[in-house]
This record gives C-alpha cells, structure tokens and sequence, in this order.
C-alpha cells in the first residue's frame, strides 16, 4: 500500500518553488500519494509579518536562493508581476491581491484534479524562472496543459465557487499549524513536518524507514 505524506506549499515561496521538482521527482518515482495542501503566502496570513523581520532578512534569502538555483540548475528570477501586491520600499501589503488568490485557487482546483504537483511544477517555473506576465491565460494555459490539465476547465470550476476554494486554503492552514509549523514548503509525513526545500532529502530517509519503495 502507498505510503501518504502532505505537501504544503505557496506560490509567492522562492523555496517552495526551488523544491518542487523534487517533490515531483518523490511522487513519479516512489509509491506515496502526496496531496498538496496550497495556503496563502505569509505576506498575505500575516500582513504585519515584513514590518517585524530583521531588514538583512530579504536581502540574504534573495541571495541564498540564487545560489541554490545555481546549484540546482534552474532559473531564478523575481517575478513580473509579484504574485503578491506589496509596496517593497515600506513592506506595505495591498488589501487587494488578484494574482495570489487567482492562482491559488486554481492550485487548488489542480489538486483536486490530481495534477497539482506537476502544476505547481510549471507555474513556478514561469513565476520564479523569468516569464513576464505569468499570470495572462496565454502563459497559463500551455503550462496547464503540460501539467495536464485544461486551464479553461479548471475557470469555470472555480467561477461562482470561490467560497468553497477559499475555505479549502483557510483549512490547509490551519492543517499546517497543527503538523507543527507555519511556512512553506513543508512536507508532512505521519504527522512529522519536514519544513524546507533542503529537509526533502531528510523526508525520504524517514519514509523509507517506513518502507518507501520505488514504483
């Protein structure tokens, strides 16, 4: 029988994005079902959170995840439009955020499908790898359709729905806090959270302590 863990992830996260082929690699190539639990960015649970960070903190993280993608071979650059509407001067966010609860929404929406590693996998890649204007449905759509998945299909099931997709992410939410922690990427196996793209290679030595096998 397959092995469960939940991966817990946000779209706006560098790391999240900087682990997700992993991530893919895990679910195509051992027998566990890996269910992605989308939730929104910190930026947007917790508003006052870059008014209390210590100002080095986004310069070094900027810093560490381009090596990592160096190091990892894949692109890293700041997204065009920033999924999240946030004036970086003053760290004010914006009460309106149309690319982040779109997207997240049709995160969702690709999880229910069954596709949402692999969408989380090619829209990340254009967000954190340099494609301008990620978010038109010319962009998203042949990454949809990649992942597969028909973008025009995973609108309308979203369309008149929004409350039940916005309840879904306020409970992964609170499913996160309650594995034991609160950012993203975070891999949840038996209840044991493995936070971080570099806790990935320490996830799979405790499955297979549990008997992870290859498919």
């Amino acid at each position: 029988m397959a092995l469960k863990a939940e991966l817990y992830w946000s779209f706006r996260s560098p790391y999240s994005y900087l682990g997700t082929q992993q991530y893919r690699e895990i679910a195509e190539t051992y027998d566990v079902v890996i269910e992605v639990k989308l939730v929104y960015p910190i930026a947007i649970r917790n508003p006052k959170f870059f008014e209390k960070v210590n100002p080095m903190w986004i310069p070094y993280v900027i810093k560490d995840c381009k090596r990592i993608a160096e190091f990892r071979r894949l692109p890293f650059v700041f997204p065009s439009p920033d999924p999240v509407v946030q004036n970086i001067k003053t760290r004010e966010i914006s009460s309106d955020q149309p690319y982040i609860t779109s997207i997240t929404r049709l995160g969702v929406e690709a999880a229910r499908r069954g596709r949402g590693i692999a969408f989380l996998d090619e829209v990340s890649l254009m967000i954190w790898g340099g494609t301008k204007d990620w978010h038109l449905d010319e962009q998203l759509a042949p990454a949809a359709e990649r992942a597969g998945l028909k973008l025009d299909e995973m609108r309308r099931s979203v369309l008149g729905n929004a409350d039940s997709y916005d309840s879904k992410i306020a409970q992964n939410q609170t499913d996160l806090e309650a594995a034991g922690h609160w950012g993203v990427p975070c891999l949840v196996f038996e209840g044991e959270p493995f936070h971080g793209q570099d806790r990935i290679d320490l996830a799979v030595w405790r499955m297979k302590q549990q008997g992870l096998s290859k498919r």
